[in-house]
């Protein structure tokens, strides 16, 4: 008697190429990327970018925070240690240290667009709810601190100053009114003087003032310009 085996089909391999080919979670994918492209852009285009006026900012965030958030949605079901989650934030030490320093307040929102985006990718069993007010709680902080509180910003702008004679403490008004006159800043709050060379009268100093604009002055940053060394010539 001849017995003619069948060959069954792989049961795992239907199944990966079922799943593969499922659209049982796309609408969740959907909903989570709109909410998330939704804060991402009220953050960094209204917060940020009105007040920053930076371009290459506001490209890199809305960027890292779509990157970011695929990386950890399609990641979400396989288990992830914590070494997942400290790499995300070793962003960090590569924009410090292979890169131009970051200011403080770029920083700042780099860290609010990666967590943003890991908390509406990585949120399996959490309600909308739940998503959508942690959202609104990170958007009404970040605009109270950016929008109502912070309403004056406080400049600083370096100087190379040659009347020395109204560095001394007893000419200091008479050196606000002449900054005043000459570099057209009305609202100046502090002076810090710097180093002084007697062979040219010359001093640096930084003079600090109430900017309304708000605006990024890259003249004035450290690394932009290189200072000139031959002050001792």
């Amino acid at each position: 008697m001849n017995f003619t085996v069948m060959a069954q089909p792989d049961v795992s391999t239907t199944a990966a190429v079922s799943e593969m080919f499922s659209f049982t979670g796309f609408p969740e994918l959907l909903v989570r990327f709109g909410i998330n492209l939704a804060v991402i852009i009220l953050l960094v285009r209204w917060l940020y970018y009105s007040g920053s006026r930076r371009k290459d900012y506001l490209f890199t965030y809305i960027l890292i925070s779509t990157v970011v958030f695929f990386l950890c949605y399609l990641l979400e079901s396989v288990t992830l240690q914590i070494g997942f989650a400290l790499g995300l934030f070793a962003i960090f030490g590569i924009i410090r240290y292979r890169t131009n320093p970051m200011p403080i307040k770029e920083m700042t929102y780099l860290f609010l667009v990666i967590g943003v985006s890991v908390i509406n990718a990585l949120t399996a069993g959490t309600s909308i709810y739940e998503i959508l007010f942690a959202n609104l709680a990170v958007l009404l902080i970040t605009f109270g601190l950016e929008k109502v509180w912070l309403l004056r910003h406080t400049s600083s702008k370096s100087i190379v100053y040659e009347k020395i004679n109204l560095i001394v403490p007893e000419k200091y008004d008479e050196m606000i009114a002449d900054l005043r006159e000459r570099t057209g800043i009305q609202e100046i709050k502090k002076v810090e003087i710097g180093s002084i060379n007697f062979l040219k009268d010359t001093c640096r100093m930084i003079v600090y003032y109430d900017d309304k604009s708000r605006s990024v002055n890259l003249a004035d940053q450290d690394g932009f310009i290189k200072p000139d060394n031959d002050d001792d010539d």
